[in-house]
């Protein structure tokens, strides 16, 4: 991964549409007029991976006090997204797959690791004007610090 190309804080974000875990489209420009948090992560199935999915569904309800929709999205496949939703108990966030092309969500965004063939892990945050507010990539096995998340949506 070249870090210059990874989306930057001001950047209009790039759109797309991906399938959900429950077979359901998520097309980001749907959520104009709300924040929306995409949340890579590496592989279904990995502890760190868990925790940091998990965390999203926890903390929903400050995230609907926020206007902010939270969504996960890696290159797993939505079939097996939504087993590893459910051996999670993840129940209302949306798991998105970026399976085929493959990872080409998580390219657009500069978050491939092509040596691995899966995304970093990161947090990007959009405003209601689909604006990058917040962009950051963290220590692959550290779990996103949700604190700053809510720090960002919270001085805005």
């Amino acid at each position: 991964m070249n870090k210059e190309e990874v989306i930057k804080e001001g950047e209009l974000s790039k759109d797309f549409t991906l399938e959900d875990q429950k077979g359901d489209k998520f097309t980001l420009s749907d959520f104009k007029g709300m924040k929306v948090l995409l949340s890579f992560h590496p592989l279904a199935g990995t502890s760190v991976c868990a925790k940091q999915m998990k965390s999203l569904e926890e903390n929903r309800e400050k995230f609907e006090e926020l206007n902010t929709v939270p969504v996960g999205i890696s290159v797993d496949s939505a079939p097996a997204k939504k087993l590893w939703a459910e051996e999670i108990g993840v129940e209302e966030t949306r798991l998105l797959s970026d399976f085929w092309p493959h990872g080409k969500v998580i390219k657009m965004y500069g978050l491939f690791r092509e040596e691995d063939g899966f995304s970093e892990r990161a947090n990007i945050l959009i405003d209601e004007d689909q604006k990058v507010i917040f962009s950051k990539v963290y220590p692959i096995g550290d779990v996103p610090d949700l604190e700053e998340i809510f720090t960002k949506i919270e001085e805005r």
